[in-house]
């Protein structure tokens, strides 16, 4: 989760450079062929069912090819550390579509958590304090808050995806291993990503780019496709999804992280107070069963 709070925090400056279609497409063509030693079956491995096959085919589209435009395109319209606050609502949802599918016992802190992180996005999202990343050319304030207010939507959107793709694993990692899951979900995101990727290429000035730029890619590839999937993949085999949501609190903390140390942006009072209620729901969530009692008396 820190892995992905860093590369959610650097595709802001990658989306100013390249189309957020194009960029999502060359992520998954970069994935492809690093994995491409993770796609043949294992011996111990069972083919895949029809059921399997379609919960493979939810987990790209949720988790890779709608999360990645949703989580690309809201970064671009507002700012990394906006993208942290709202991200911190990650575990909340994580432990409601565990217990609405998995059918996991979700406790009484764990509903007062939920309560917490939407507090928590609500006080940052009427803070109206960003401006989207093109807030430089001559637009008008109320399409410009527009735009941020679709910026807030396409990050609230990515956390749902991001909640099904770790409940829709669990019941993945069941079955297969993460190494296969995490080439096969890439494979259907390429595929996906391909028809408005190749459309988008076509009118793309690709010596527009700089080398940096390049480099940026090839890490936020790796680490979105490959990486983090794996390694998220390996700890839900063994963990259940509620309690992994819980770390998923490190993506909020690093993508903020990165928007100030490396981006160069600000936290303004009202972002601190939405950033502290949203990291307390976490807290609430993951305090240990005698001092979460205390805590509440």
């Amino acid at each position: 989760m820190s892995l992905v709070g860093a590369y959610v925090a650097l595709s802001k400056p990658l989306a100013a450079a390249i189309p957020v279609l194009l960029l999502a497409w060359l992520r998954f063509g970069i994935g492809a062929l690093a994995m491409l030693h993770w796609l043949p079956k294992p011996a111990d491995e069972p083919a895949l069912t029809p059921a399997i096959r379609r919960l493979l085919f939810l987990e790209a589209l949720l988790g890779n090819f709608l999360f990645t435009l949703c989580m690309i395109g809201g970064v671009s319209l507002t700012s990394a550390v906006t993208a942290g606050v709202i991200m911190a609502g990650i575990p909340a949802a994580v432990a409601l579509l565990s217990w609405w599918f998995l059918k996991e016992h979700i406790s009484t802190r764990t509903w007062l958590a939920v309560a917490l992180a939407v507090l928590g996005i609500t006080l940052f999202a009427l803070s109206k304090q960003e401006l989207p990343a093109q807030a430089g050319q001559a637009l008008e304030a109320k399409n410009t808050q527009n735009m941020v207010w679709l910026g807030h939507l396409l990050l609230v959107a990515a956390v749902l995806c991001e909640a099904a793709y770790s409940v829709i694993g669990k019941k993945l990692t069941g079955t297969l291993g993460p190494k296969r899951i995490t080439a096969l979900i890439n494979l259907w995101g390429l595929a996906l990503a391909t028809p408005l990727g190749l459309y988008t290429a076509w009118q793309f000035d690709f010596a527009a780019v700089p080398a940096g730029m390049w480099l940026l890619l090839l890490f936020y590839a790796l680490a979105a496709c490959m990486w983090t999937v794996w390694l998220w993949m390996t700890g839900l085999k063994v963990v259940p999804a509620a309690q992994g949501g819980i770390f998923t609190v490190l993506l909020p903390v690093s993508a903020a992280l990165v928007g100030v140390l490396v981006l160069g942006e600000r936290l303004s009072a009202w972002q601190l107070a939405a950033f502290g209620l949203a990291l307390a729901s976490v807290l609430l969530a993951t305090l240990p069963t005698r001092l979460a009692r205390g805590v509440r008396r």
